[in-house]
């Protein structure tokens, strides 16, 4: 079994393969009417930001937050991937504890995550074709990130909305992301209760915030 810190290395740096895909397609409008089209499409706004802000490319990593925040996260469903990583402790947190758990968890990997944005340049992305019914209201979008290395199988769960297609998950090397915390998060519940775990979520973003980015 990969440890939580390897895997949160393979999810680093897929995410940056990922945001730094697909060169020559301008920034647009985020169509979310299907889920391989917010994919595409969120990919592409990302890449022109990052394209246009040097500030990111040296690694401003406050810069690659906000670029996260505005361009990332309005399409993802961090209830619902929080909900997940807790699996049925989520029950136990009072509605105020959840919210709480929902904005921590969020800045969580926001600061694990976004460092690598700065980190690769030369990444593209092979979309897979998208197997899925008109109805369908829960499907995953493959994907896979070339670089120099091997290539990466980078997979997309997505939930359909009333405000459009929203990602909720993601699968890398075999590992789904929310599978990867449950441990932790579970280990954190049964040690200090619901309140320890949000302790800690607080403890470890104020230790990210506070880290100077590698030279």
């Amino acid at each position: 079994m990969k440890s939580l810190k390897t895997i949160q290395k393979y999810f680093g740096a897929a995410l940056a393969g990922l945001f730094f895909a697909i060169g020559g397609v301008s920034a647009q409008a985020v169509d979310q009417s299907t889920p391989d089209g917010l994919i595409k499409n969120v990919v592409s706004d990302v890449m022109a930001s990052v394209k246009s802000d040097p500030e990111i490319q040296k690694g401003n990593i406050q810069r690659i937050v906000d670029l996260v925040e505005k361009k990332i996260v309005p399409y993802t469903d961090m209830r619902r991937t929080t909900e997940m990583a807790m699996g049925p402790n989520w029950k136990k947190a009072t509605p105020e504890q959840q919210t709480q758990l929902i904005g921590e968890f969020k800045n969580l990997l926001i600061r694990t995550y976004s460092g690598a944005l700065s980190q690769l340049r030369d990444q593209t992305i092979q979309f897979k074709p998208l197997r899925a019914a008109s109805d369908d209201k829960e499907v995953i979008v493959k994907t896979v990130v070339i670089g120099r290395g091997d290539p990466v199988p980078l997979d997309y769960r997505l939930e359909k909305t009333a405000n459009g297609w929203k990602v909720y998950d993601m699968n890398i090397m075999g590992v789904w992301l929310v599978e990867a915390y449950r441990n932790q998060f579970a280990n954190q519940i049964s040690q200090n209760g619901v309140d320890g775990l949000v302790k800690f979520l607080q403890e470890r973003n104020k230790q990210l915030a506070a880290a100077k980015p590698a030279n």
